[in-house]
């Protein structure tokens, strides 16, 4: 065996080690919060009230307060971070105020979650006095998720061949033109692909909602978007961190972890699924 195949099997050995060992800590921290909670997971446990103090019932209202603040987050966030994505990418040409926002966006996908939060609680509760409510939490979120959807939206348009946009302008077609019926068909399951990740991580998030809606121990669903409501990552931190009934909380803190981590895995593998079934059905028109 030559040196440069030596080299280069050693390499290939290395690279393949690296892979599984990180897929071995993912499906460590998986069966580590699977072994401790699944047991706890029954239909209870995911459609009944909190009771005593969280120490019993369920965490039915965890999960619908996920859900409306993750709902709330994307009708925010979507719209105005593909229109900012299609405006950076199709109308801005190649400059200075170009190169600006797209730093000034990478730098906001890089602040801390619990900076997102206290500028939540300065402008949305306490400025225009929407209080610890769904709409503060929801809007905070949006804030989050923002960037991530606009970084988004741009790598899926610039992914669309640049002939096609060519071709659609040879036709006589104007820009939004080409870009409504052209390019976004291209490139919007990449846009759905984006969406949904940012989904998965909205629903993890715990600072942001710390400071905004978040509530220790509320056995009610909410009525409206003023009112406050319980979360999974917030009620897991309460359960895991709570100096009282250590014993009694520390399973239902790990069934929490499990019903929060099967959502993220659901969500992802939907985006991927998704994914390749809007690309096949792409192809096909």
């Amino acid at each position: 065996m030559t040196k440069k195949r030596l080299i280069q099997r050693i390499a290939f050995i290395t690279f393949g080690l690296i892979s599984l060992m990180v897929v071995g800590i993912l499906f460590a921290i998986l069966g580590f919060i699977a072994i401790r909670g699944i047991h706890v997971v029954n239909w209870e446990f995911l459609t009944a009230m909190p009771e005593d103090g969280m120490t019993k019932g369920g965490i039915f209202p965890a999960i619908v307060g996920t859900g409306c603040l993750v709902l709330g987050s994307i009708i925010f966030a979507f719209p105005i971070g593909v229109l900012s994505g299609i405006y950076t990418n199709e109308y801005l040409k190649d400059s200075w105020l170009k190169r600006f926002i797209r730093m000034m966006t990478n730098n906001l996908a890089g602040i801390p979650s619990i900076v997102f939060g206290l500028f939540g609680m300065a402008l949305f509760v306490n400025y225009l006095k929407f209080g610890d409510s769904i709409i503060a939490g929801s809007l905070t979120l949006g804030l989050l998720t923002l960037p991530v959807v606009i970084r988004t939206t741009e790598e899926a348009l610039k992914s669309v061949d640049n002939t096609l946009r060519l071709g659609s302008y040879a036709l006589g077609a104007t820009k939004l033109q080409t870009i409504r019926r052209v390019v976004l068909p291209v490139a919007y399951p990449n846009i759905i692909t984006g969406l949904i990740l940012s989904i998965g991580r909205v629903s993890g998030e715990t600072a942001p909602i710390l400071f905004t809606v978040a509530a220790y121990f509320l056995p009610k669903l909410p009525s409206s978007l003023s009112d406050q409501v319980m979360a999974l990552p917030y009620h897991l931190y309460v359960l895991a961190t709570s100096g009282t009934n250590m014993e009694e909380t520390r399973p239902m803190a790990y069934g929490t972890a499990f019903v929060l981590i099967a959502i993220v895995l659901i969500i992802n593998t939907a985006a991927s699924l998704l994914r390749r079934y809007l690309n096949k059905k792409v192809k096909m028109d």
